[in-house]
C-alpha cells in the first residue's frame, strides 16, 4: 500500500486520535525501524527499537471487521516484532474503543498504565489512553 493509501483507510477509521496524513506515513515507512502489515482489507503499522516493539497504528475497512483481519494483522506484527529482536511489545488505545480492546485481550495483550487525557479529540475534549503490553 502506498502512503495515500494508508491515509485515505485510516482516515475513516479514527477521528480520535486524528486520522495520519500520506506525508506522516512516508516518513514513517521510511524508517529502518517501522514495518507494515497488509491484509486485503486493513494494514497495521509497527516499529521495533533496540528490544521494544510499538504497534502505532491499526486500520481495517469498517466493512471487513469482526472477520478475523485484526487478529491476523495483530498476530503477524507479533511474528515480526520478535523477529526483528523484540522481547516486550507496547500500543495505546483510546479507553472508549471497547471493540480494539476486545480485540488486543483476544491476542494476549494486558493493561500495564493509563495515559490522562492523551487523545485529543476534534471538539476539543480529551480521552484517556491505555497502555497495553505483551511479552514476546
Amino acid at each position: 500500500m502506498d502512503p495515500a493509501a494508508l491515509a485515505k483507510l485510516h482516515a475513516t477509521c479514527f477521528t480520535t486520535p486524528r486520522p495520519w496524513s500520506a506525508a506522516e506515513f512516508a516518513d514513517l515507512l521510511a524508517s529502518p525501524q517501522c514495518f507494515l502489515c497488509i491484509e486485503a482489507s486493513g494494514f497495521l503499522l509497527g516499529r521495533v527499537v533496540a528490544d521494544e516493539a510499538e504497534l502505532l497504528t491499526l486500520a481495517v475497512d469498517r466493512q471487513a471487521r469482526r472477520q478475523g483481519t485484526g487478529v491476523k494483522l495483530v498476530t503477524a506484527f507479533l511474528v515480526e516484532a520478535h523477529s526483528r529482536g523484540a522481547t516486550t511489545a507496547f500500543l495505546e488505545v483510546a479507553a472508549s474503543n471497547a471493540p480494539a480492546q476486545a480485540l488486543y485481550g483476544c491476542t494476549g495483550w494486558t493493561e500495564a498504565g493509563r495515559r490522562k487525557r492523551y487523545y485529543h479529540a476534534p471538539d476539543g475534549s480529551a480521552e484517556d489512553a491505555l497502555v497495553l503490553v505483551q511479552a514476546l
